[in-house]
Parts: structure tokens; C-alpha cells; sequence
């Protein structure tokens, strides 16, 4: 959509976007709270866990996350782009995140390079590189079991990174496994993702519409109905908006309301039922 449709809507870009920037995303207390303990984690290192089912707001939590940890003085984040690799493709991403070079054909001398690179900047710095994780559940058992290794020094007693792992459902199950169980001990910090109440919905799309530039775009009214019918969901939420954005874009309408919410998503027989009482409305 052209930058001339979003001003006619006063927007400066679609507040419902996946990819809006990182300021317009909605940050719960919850979220706020678990930010603030991986931050102090920063100095310690050790292992973080974001659950939640599909469109809960885990992604979100850690691009703040990342946000946050990337403007930290001396704090090297790395996120890991291909949960799905095997221990050598593995490595070699690691290597290419904290610049040092793995080779599939030497995975004893990566596993040297990675912690002596992670030891020198702790201590030039007392800070431990970050490495985030999301759609953790896909990662191999043996991958998720050698970055337990990888990471613990000192018999164990010392992490030289921290790591943030982001997950659905599945992921704390894996952590059932008995090769994954020391793994999941290591969770010093958990947070698991609700299905999001009505005010946390509200709230989220207010934000939104605020940090785009039109605050009043949607109405009260509308903004009630799209709530009540995301189920908890964010993704559900942001998706149907975008689509009533979309529409009103089509139809050159400058507020999204509940007459349009229904020419969008209400079956044909509600949409007939609806207009005679529309039409009495108007006179």
C-alpha cells in the first residue's frame, strides 16, 4: 500500500503489520517483568524459556527483548536464524553470529574458538554475549544438548552466555526427555504466554494505532467487537484489523467502525438482517 493511502488515514505505516517497529509493539507488565530479569541475567548467563501457544506474543517478547539487550553497553546478541540445523550447520552459525570460524570437518576446535571468543569478552567487558532462540521446539535434541555443553564451564558452575529459547508447547514436553532433563533444569528465568484478556487486546491495538498516528482511526465500538472476537489471540486480533484496514483503504473510508466490520466478516444472511435497521438509522 502507498505511503499516500496511509496519509489519507493519517498513518505514517499499518499499525497492524507483523513488522511495525519495535516501539509500537505492545509490552505487557508480564513481559516488561521478564525483559527486566533477563537484563540482570546479562552478567550471570545461564538459560531463559518463553512459552506459549501460536500468536501469544513470544516473537514479540523477543524482539523487545533483543531491543533492550542490543542498547546495553559492552552486550553482543546473536539470534539464531535456523533453529532446524544439525550440530555442524549448527556451529558454523554460531560461529558466523560471534565472528569466529567453525568448520563442519573440526567440531572440537569451533567448540574451543566459540568459549575462548566468550571468555575474552567477559573479560574485557564482565558482560555475557547473548544468543535468542525462537521456534525453539524445532531444534534437534543433540543441538539442544550441545549448547547445554558449549555454554557451562568450571564443572558446571559458570555459564559463559545466555541464552533465550522461545517456544510452543512442545518445547518444555522435549525438556521430558531424559537427555534434555539437565537442560531444562538450567531455566532460570521462564515466562509462559497466556491467552491475552480483552484490556490487553484493547490496549494492544490502542498502542498501535497511537504509535502510527491516528489514535481515533478505529472506534470504541469496533474496537470492543474486534476484542471480543480474537479469542485471546493477538495474531487473530491484528489479522482481522489489518483486514478492515484493507477494506477501508478499498473503499476510500477514513474510520474503521462496526458497519464496516460487518461488510467484512459477517455471513450474508446477518449482513441482509443488518441493513434494514442501518437504513432506519440514517433517516
Amino acid at each position: 500500500m502507498s505511503a499516500r493511502a496511509w496519509s489519507a488515514l493519517g498513518l505514517k505505516y499499518n499499525p497492524f503489520s507483523p513488522d511495525v517497529p519495535v516501539e509500537a509493539l505492545w509490552v505487557s507488565p508480564k513481559t516488561e517483568h521478564f525483559c527486566w530479569r533477563v537484563n540482570n541475567q546479562v552478567r550471570e548467563g545461564g538459560f531463559a524459556l518463553v512459552t506459549g501457544d501460536v500468536g501469544t506474543g513470544k516473537s514479540v517478547t523477543l524482539r523487545v527483548l533483543a531491543e533492550r539487550l542490543g542498547g546495553l553497553r559492552d552486550v553482543a546478541v546473536g539470534t539464531l536464524t535456523h533453529p532446524r540445523s544439525r550440530v555442524a550447520d549448527f556451529y558454523r552459525e554460531l560461529g558466523e553470529l560471534f565472528g569466529t570460524t567453525c568448520t563442519a570437518s573440526n567440531r572440537w576446535g569451533g567448540f574451543k574458538a566459540l568459549r575462548e571468543k566468550w571468555h575474552a569478552h567477559i573479560d574485557a567487558t564482565l558482560m555475557r554475549p547473548v544468543l535468542l532462540i525462537d521456534e525453539a521446539q524445532e531444534m534437534y535434541p543433540e543441538v539442544l544438548s550441545e549448547l547445554r555443553v558449549l555454554t557451562s564451564t568450571c564443572f558446571d558452575s559458570r555459564a559463559i552466555l545466555t541464552v533465550v529459547l522461545a517456544g510452543d508447547a512442545r518445547l518444555p514436553e522435549m525438556f521430558r526427555r531424559e537427555e534434555l532433563v539437565p537442560l531444562g533444569s538450567r531455566m532460570r528465568v521462564r515466562m509462559t504466554h497466556e491467552y491475552a484478556t480483552r484490556e490487553e487486546l484493547r490496549g494492544c491495538l490502542v498502542h498501535r494505532l497511537t504509535q502510527a498516528g491516528n489514535a481515533t482511526l478505529a472506534t470504541s465500538q469496533l474496537l470492543d467487537t474486534l476484542c471480543e472476537h480474537a479469542a485471546g489471540n493477538y495474531r487473530v486480533l491484528l489479522t482481522m484489523a489489518a483486514e478492515l484496514l484493507d477494506a477501508a483503504v478499498a473503499k476510500e473510508q477514513t474510520t474503521l467502525d462496526e458497519k464496516l466490520y460487518l461488510e467484512v466478516f459477517a455471513p450474508p444472511a446477518a449482513r441482509r438482517a443488518a441493513a434494514p435497521t442501518a437504513r432506519a438509522a440514517r433517516r
